[in-house]
């Protein structure tokens, strides 16, 4: 399709910064490509990569006051008004100049968008995106984490003439990768749109080797004793979580500071599940402890911890989500060689546990049997080391970079076809 090689990558997103799944997501996939001599550049609302390969645009971010004050015209309401939908346009030519800019300060040879053609977190970046794409036939290999029908958010919206446009578009210059095969499968029959799995992945091969005996500094900081237990919960306070079941699990272990450590903050689905989560937890007896002022990330300077030090303090992961994309949690925990209590999600039944993980699961609610099999596996030094090396390597087998490396190379040998 093209005739030169392609050497420059653009990564798009609405934000590409912080813990959040995508910007976790992008980092992995800019470490395989330029590990494989390709160059990557930023383009987003708000970056943290260094600035001399960022394009920062203001507008592309989801929590643009104006972003924002748009979303409220189209989300929950079933019409808009000519005023909004000039707007939408307005935003839109300006997002897709800002395109153009990027592509020619960094000469870029394919994009890259990770989400912004899935979630309709900002709908004038989406169309942009799209526009961009139909106008220039750049190679595009659109990224889907997570599509809007699978949020209840975006049910009733006024927006459904511009989802169907953009969100996301097929175009003959673009190929679509998604991280589970529901999604594959939903992708094709709502829109009839081919695509390839990549899964959530982490670097298995570069294995911690401080992971035994590691010294937990945070521990005293957040006000554990010594001998409390660090259960972690290493997600984002929003309600499709379920941090109530940790909490659950947290008080039925009868422990002498019953306390559990969220790593993560609130995120873009507001506060009132935060406050949801801390009053539960005050009737439960266990206090929360939150952390996310304190975790850094690669790319920043920022004297603080990162979530490898997090981990590698927990004796415990809770993991009680009742949907997930993947599970990028999932997949750190067992880098990090870490006991999980797991939901019986939808995409971990279909994806992961086919697998053989050995892992702790439960089926929406907490039971005694599952508060045993805890202690039993707390206990049991031995049999918590059998449990976590087996899980590492089977994540190595499915879900290291070499899985996304192959299949990413083979995407992009396409457009050079």
């Amino acid at each position: 399709m093209i005739q030169q090689p392609v050497k420059n990558i653009g990564f798009i997103s609405t934000r590409i910064a912080g813990t959040d799944g995508v910007s976790l997501e992008i980092g992995k996939w800019a470490e395989v490509l330029e590990r494989n001599r390709f160059n990557c550049f930023y383009f987003a609302g708000e970056t943290d990569r260094d600035k001399s390969v960022c394009f920062n645009a203001p507008l592309a971010h989801f929590e643009h006051p104006e972003i924002q004050a748009l979303n409220e015209h189209l989300l929950g309401v079933s019409t808009r008004s000519p005023e909004i939908s000039r707007k939408i346009q307005k935003i839109k030519d300006k997002l897709k100049t800002e395109l153009y800019d990027f592509i020619q300060k960094f000469e870029i040879d394919l994009i890259i968008p990770e989400n912004a053609l899935t979630i309709p977190m900002n709908i004038p970046l989406g169309i942009a995106i799209t526009e961009l794409v139909a106008e220039t036939g750049i190679p595009t290999i659109a990224h889907h984490h997570d599509f809007y029908w699978e949020r209840d958010r975006f049910i009733i919206n006024a927006c459904q003439d511009y989802l169907d446009k953009a969100f996301p578009p097929d175009l003959p210059s673009m190929r679509h990768v998604v991280i589970n095969s529901l999604a594959s499968r939903q992708l094709s029959h709502r829109l009839g749109i081919s695509n390839i799995i990549i899964p959530n992945v982490f670097d298995f091969e570069d294995e911690p080797d401080y992971a035994e005996g590691y010294s937990c500094e945070l521990k005293e900081k957040i006000g554990l004793a010594k001998d409390d237990l660090f259960i972690l919960q290493p997600t984002r306070v929003v309600p499709r979580k379920w941090i109530e079941r940790s909490i659950e699990i947290v008080r039925n272990l009868r422990l002498r500071n019953p306390s559990l450590v969220i790593s993560h903050a609130s995120g873009d689905e507001g506060d009132d599940y935060y406050q949801r989560i801390m009053e539960y937890a005050q009737n439960m007896g266990v206090n929360i402890i939150t952390i996310d002022h304190l975790i850094g990330n690669r790319y920043t300077n920022q004297n603080r911890y990162t979530i490898a030090d997090v981990y590698l303090c927990a004796d415990l992961v809770t993991y009680p989500s009742g949907y997930e994309g993947f599970g990028n949690a999932f997949l750190e925990c067992i880098y990090f060689k870490r006991p999980i209590v797991v939901n019986r999600y939808s995409i971990y039944i279909a994806d992961i546990e086919p697998k053989g993980f050995d892992v702790i699961t439960i089926d929406g609610f907490v039971t005694q049997k599952v508060i045993d099999k805890i202690n039993a596996v707390l206990s049991d030094k031995e049999k918590q080391t059998k449990m976590v090396h087996k899980n590492f390597e089977l994540a190595r087998t499915y879900f290291s970079y070499e899985v996304l490396e192959r299949k990413l190379l083979y995407i992009i040998s396409t457009f050079q076809d």
